[in-house]
Order: C-alpha cells, then sequence, then structure tokens
C-alpha cells in the first residue's frame, strides 16, 4: 500500500491543466465493443480505474493501439467469448466500478452477459437494479449465480432486443449510457424517460451518433433511441476534461489562498460548479476557457435569503455533482460563516470527517448524509494527521487538507486517489505543493 506524505502550508501559484474526464471515459472506452470498426478516442485519462478496463477489452480480445499519451484506437473485430464468461473475467469486473459499462454493449452485440456485483470506492451501497431493469425492459432475462456472486444476462434463444418506453427510477448516469448502449442494437424506438443527463453521457450519445446511431433529446432527460439499421461505423471522440478535477483545484486553490490558473476547463460544460463554489466565498474569473482564482485573505459563506445557514446538496444534473462535495467541505472549514453539506446519495461517504475533526476542523456529523461546517476563516490551521484514504473523493479532500495544515501528514491508501487523478503528486508539486509519495 503507498502513501503520500505532505508538508503543508505551501502557497501555490502558476497554471494547472485538469485531465480528461474519467467517468466519460470509462462510458466511451466501453462502447468501442459495439462496433467492429476502429474508434479513436483521445484526452483519455491514464488512471488506474481506466488502464484496468482497457485491460480487461485487451483480455476480451480488442486491438489496441497507444498512438501517444491519451490517445488510442480500439478494433474490438474478434471478441473471445469464452473469456468474457469466465472467472478471470467476473473476478477483474468485480474490482472495478467501471466494468459495468461492459454490460449492455456485450448484451447488445453476444447476447449475453455477466453482471458481477461491483466494486470501487466504499461510500456504501450501490445499487444495480437501474441497469438490470433496463435490460429486462428492452427483452433480456436474468439469473443470479450464487457461487460467482454474478447476475447472468441473457436474450431467449432466438430473439434480440426490443426498443420500448422506459421511466427509470432513478436518474442514474451509468445506468442510462448502459441502457443507451443496448438499445444501440434493439429493433424499433427506444424512450427512455428521468434518463440522466450529465455532459458524459451527451458526449457518449454524440459519439454513437457518429457511429450511425439516431439518438433525440441528447442533453434532456428523454432520450430516443432508434437502434443502428446498417452494421455500426468507427468513430472519432475527444474526452471533456474533468469537472471534479475543475473543482478540485478551485478548493485547493482557496485552501491554500493562493492564486491560480485552470486552463481549458470547457467551460459551458461545468453547469453549476463555478456558482457553488461562488457561494461559499471564492471568487472565480472566467477567461476565454480558462478559469482564474486570485489570492484572498477570507472567503465569506454566503447565506440564504432570509439569513439562515446555506445548504449545498447533490443533485441529478444540472444539479451540483455529489463527487465534489467531499471538496467543498473541506474548504469550508477554512471559510468564516457555517454551511450545511447534504450528501443525499452515499450514506458512507461522509464518514471522512472523523479524520478532519481530528485535524481541528469544526465539524457537526447529523447523520450519515448531513454534516454542518463551521469555518475557521484561515484564524486557525489545521493540524497535521495519518490519514488512509476509503475513497477517490475523500482522499482527494484528505489531500487538499493536509496541503493546507500546519506540520507534515501522512494519507495511506492512495490507490484509491490514483484510481482518479492521474499523477497528482507531480502536477501539484510543479505548483509548489511538497508531496512525496512512499511505495
Amino acid at each position: 500500500m503507498s502513501s503520500f506524505v505532505i508538508e503543508g502550508g505551501h502557497t501555490l501559484h502558476g497554471e494547472i491543466t485538469p485531465q480528461g474526464a474519467k467517468n466519460e471515459a470509462l462510458q466511451v472506452i466501453s462502447a468501442v465493443l459495439l462496433t467492429s470498426q476502429p474508434v479513436t478516442i483521445t484526452n483519455i485519462p491514464e488512471i488506474r480505474d481506466v488502464k484496468n478496463l482497457i485491460a480487461m477489452l485487451q483480455l476480451m480480445g480488442v486491438n489496441i493501439t497507444r498512438h501517444e499519451k491519451g490517445s488510442y484506437t480500439f478494433i474490438a473485430d474478434t471478441i473471445d467469448t469464452d473469456y468474457i464468461y469466465s472467472d478471470d473475467f467476473i473476478k477483474r469486473s468485480a474490482t472495478l466500478r467501471g466494468s459495468v459499462l461492459l454490460v449492455g454493449p456485450l448484451l447488445a452485440r453476444f447476447g449475453k452477459a455477466y453482471f458481477p456485483k461491483p466494486g470501487g470506492d466504499k461510500i456504501g451501497r450501490r445499487k444495480v437494479d437501474t441497469h438490470i431493469q433496463g435490460f429486462i425492459n428492452l427483452g433480456a432475462q436474468y439469473t443470479y449465480e450464487h457461487s460467482k456472486r454474478a447476475y447472468l444476462l441473457t436474450l431467449p434463444e432466438g430473439s434480440k432486443l426490443k426498443g420500448c418506453y422506459m421511466l427509470l427510477d432513478e436518474a442514474s448516469v451509468t445506468g442510462t449510457a448502459n441502457i443507451i448502449m443496448a438499445a444501440t442494437f434493439a429493433s424499433g424506438e427506444t424512450s427512455i424517460y428521468n434518463a440522466a443527463c450529465e455532459p458524459y453521457v451527451q458526449q457518449l450519445c454524440k459519439m454513437l451518433v457518429q457511429m450511425g446511431c439516431k439518438i433525440d433529446g441528447i442533453g434532456s432527460n428523454l432520450l430516443k433511441i432508434y437502434g443502428f439499421t446498417s452494421a455500426p461505423r468507427g468513430a472519432e471522440h475527444r474526452i471533456l476534461p474533468d469537472m471534479i478535477e475543475v473543482g478540485s483545484f478551485i478548493g485547493m486553490a482557496a485552501l491554500t489562498r493562493s492564486a491560480l490558473t485552470i486552463k481549458d476547463v470547457s467551460y459551458e460544460n461545468l453547469g453549476i460548479i463555478p456558482e457553488s463554489f461562488r457561494r461559499l466565498g471564492i471568487k472565480l474569473e472566467q477567461h476565454g476557457d480558462d478559469i482564474y482564482i486570485p489570492s484572498q485573505d477570507s472567503y465569506v459563506i454566503d447565506t440564504a435569503l432570509d439569513g439562515s445557514i446555506m445548504t449545498i446538496a447533490d443533485a441529478p444534473w444540472p444539479g451540483l455533482t455529489p463527487d465534489l462535495l467531499s471538496v467543498m467541505l473541506v474548504v469550508a472549514t477554512q471559510c468564516r460563516g457555517t454551511v450545511l453539506i447534504h450528501q443525499k446519495m452515499f450514506e458512507s461517504r461522509l464518514f471522512f470527517v472523523d479524520d478532519l475533526i481530528e485535524m481541528g476542523a469544526q465539524i457537526i456529523l447529523c447523520d450519515p448524509h448531513r454534516a454542518v461546517v463551521i469555518g475557521h476563516d484561515h484564524k486557525f490551521t489545521l493540524k497535521a494527521n495519518k490519514m488512509s484514504s476509503p475513497d477517490i473523493r475523500a482522499g482527494i479532500a484528505m489531500l487538499l487538507a493536509a496541503m493546507s495544515a500546519k506540520g507534515t501528514s501522512i494519507i495511506g491508501n492512495i490507490e484509491q486517489i490514483d484510481r482518479g487523478y492521474e499523477d497528482i503528486d507531480q502536477r501539484l508539486n510543479f505548483l509548489g505543493a511538497s508531496i512525496t509519495r512512499i511505495d
């Protein structure tokens, strides 16, 4: 298990460019299985989760060429169907949350797929019901194999997926993406209502349109997918910048009271993220497609219009992504004022605040979903601590807290951070941070 040793208290300066979006990468890379033609994808983040997914595709028989850092061509013309039903495939899938996105393309193209219980972050229950019900709606059948701890999805012999209308029980991003990919091989029209409409789902849809699938309603919560009428074509696709990295860097600038420029952020795809940080008192300036965060001595948290304590909560797009609440919580510890952080989706994601409380943060954990943060206004510096990262987003929040703390902190289990942030120690050290990786 690797660790970060962080010497806190350094002011940062300069420019940083966000990596490609992890959540989009997992979707569009999985979608290459839908066609036997070449698909070239650029701006791929070379992080642990994405590398593991690419390795799985290679084991499945996909021909993969790496042209340069972040640029790959995938040709899925010959797939080893024996491997995708093997114990090794199931074992690898169970350790990688993003592997759930392989199920839709495999079911569509081969009529059969395993769906292991997903691994990934330890942030509470992560249902797969939305995915499975969507496949059932399209005509698939499922059984649960206890020996493999996996669902087996199949099509009745001699049948194919059939388009239909469905209303999702939740606007699941991966669920929506998975059902969209399966629906590209369904006959007729598939309507998905209450679909997730995040930019990354929009990007997936745009790539599928390139491949020859007609999709109406891109960017809305009502999608209509018309299955391929001819063999799917190849495509060329560029992944968006990662909005979670952009938000993390905004929070980092505030915690360290540094002036930073975040380059090439695709501002129009950030949604409510910039405004959410402004509610914590952080000044942001848009310079073209860049964000400049000036240095501030104090950050004053807004109140509600009636003067009551402000609540920052996650919500389906275009609401605030839950992946940034951990960062915003840490930032609030050094702002002036009080804020309620409400994490609605996952019941274990706020438990890392115990480590922040040990560092001197004033936080009241009301229940597994809500925490009240009373900011120090930088009048009290957080103390160094020894911590362990439970998941990607808590890990980056701990790292930002340690960078602002007095003394030297240690964060263990940083493999979790590596799953979502590429070479984060090297990139932050280039700005003036002091982070040492201990393998």
